[in-house]
């Protein structure tokens, strides 16, 4: 087993367009799922300040997953669903950029940490809340080439 770690050198691959996207879903009770939907929050608005938080955690994600190399960013879209008959919140985040590197980290961590504040910001309505679902929709752009998830 080799325990060393360390970065990819990237430095000899062409720069491509990078795209990837990926979702979350947070499972709230009624009564914080009623909070999102009636705009009651005591903390404020609720999607506006998960979309924000996902942005920032997609232009933060190297400095939180060790290995992974900072990149330029240019492109962070944020999507809400609410599904109101399970009390379920979808979020999906889409990262692009042109670069040496994929954007799938980036992408899953701003779904992750939408999901987070999500969570974070509707606690005092009841802690019964359940996070799943993270994962990576589809990429494109690289060397691995293109991926979409089959459902």
């Amino acid at each position: 087993m080799n325990s060393a770690s360390g970065m990819v050198d990237v430095g000899d691959k062409e720069i491509t367009v990078r795209l990837a996207k990926a979702e979350g879903s947070i499972k709230l009770g009624d009564d914080a799922f009623g909070v999102i939907k009636n705009g009651t929050c005591i903390k404020g608005d609720v999607l506006a300040t998960a979309k924000i938080a996902a942005i920032q955690a997609v232009k933060s994600t190297s400095s939180m997953i060790p290995l992974c190399h900072s990149i330029l960013i240019e492109a962070v879209k944020v999507e809400f669903a609410m599904l109101e008959e399970d009390s379920l919140v979808s979020v999906t985040v889409t990262v692009k950029s042109s670069g040496k590197t994929g954007v799938e980290m980036e992408a899953l961590t701003g779904a992750s940490i939408a999901c987070l504040t999500i969570y974070d910001m509707l606690k005092y309505a009841g802690q019964h809340m359940t996070i799943s679902r993270i994962k990576l929709l589809e990429k494109t752009g690289g060397k691995s080439g293109d991926y979409k998830r089959q459902n």
